[in-house]
């Protein structure tokens, strides 16, 4: 079997990681920024090359710019970006406060997490299937016999099945988080 699609199963599982860390689960985490970039000399440039980022307080994140002169572009950058959190201007630094979660949200959060993860399982067996398609394709050529293609689709399958397992473990963890802020 090819090791090209266990790298993909695994470049999945990170993508996964990194979309559950951008839910905001009611403590501050500032992840929720990492896609948010500011206009900096005309370049666009994430929030944390142009300024500090802190956790002072489990429900509070600190954006400290090196130019204060960006105070006002983060702020606008927050705001457009819809994380459903206004920033706190106090002409130094920037705070975001995190609201307590109320339960509608938390389910909210939940089917999210849920959808993130049915997305995740979704494409490592599109995964599955190309490599299945390749190991055919390749006894088709005489490449290898049938009992090899048997053993390969065996272990894509073994593959697959603990790669779903680790996204349930995944998306078992973030909801448990959730359900207990």
């Amino acid at each position: 079997m090819n090791n090209l699609y266990e790298e993909k199963m695994d470049k999945t599982i990170s993508v996964f990681r990194e979309n559950l860390a951008e839910i905001r689960a009611g403590r501050a985490n500032p992840a929720i920024l990492n896609k948010i970039t500011v206009d900096y000399y005309g370049v666009p440039t994430p929030i944390n090359q142009v300024a500090g980022i802190s956790v002072p307080e489990a429900r509070m994140i600190l954006i400290q710019p090196w130019d204060i002169n960006l105070l006002k572009e983060i702020e606008k950058e927050i705001l457009k970006a819809d994380i459903g959190i206004n920033p706190n201007n106090d002409g130094k630094v920037i705070r975001l406060n995190f609201p307590e979660l109320n339960e509608e949200r938390r389910k909210e959060l939940v089917k999210e997490v849920k959808k993130l993860a049915e997305e995740a399982k979704v494409s490592i067996r599109s995964i599955r299937r190309d490599a299945m398609d390749d190991a055919k394709e390749r006894q088709k050529k005489s490449e290898i016999t049938e009992d090899d293609l048997k053993n390969e689709e065996n272990q894509i399958q073994k593959l697959t099945d603990s790669k779903i397992e680790e996204i349930d473990k995944i998306s078992e963890a973030k909801e448990k988080e959730i359900s207990t802020i």
